[in-house]
């Protein structure tokens, strides 16, 4: 299952702080913040891979939580979301 999480703190910019945000409900088998090339700087969002199962109860749990400051948004990547996440992994 692909999970988008948006609203995430600038200062969040490891896909390794996203995992351990989410490893408490699962094993992450991939997690990544998008970061603009430009400037480097994180664009606020990101995407964690997990089974369906314990991506639901993440989803459940994390939605509207607080995150150094910020209420982070964790719905299912689908649309828009799914297409960047997939072109992501080709980059």
């Amino acid at each position: 299952m692909n999970i988008f999480i948006g609203n995430l703190p600038f200062a969040l910019r490891k896909g390794k702080d996203l995992e351990e945000l989410f490893k408490p409900y699962g094993e992450v088998t991939a997690a990544r913040v998008i970061i603009n090339k430009v400037n480097r700087r994180s664009k606020g969002y990101g995407f964690v891979e997990m089974e369906e199962e314990n991506g639901r109860k993440a989803i459940e749990m994390l939605n509207g939580t607080e995150v150094q400051g910020r209420n982070i948004i964790v719905t299912e990547a689908t649309g828009k979301a799914a297409d960047k996440a997939e072109k992501t992994e080709e980059e």
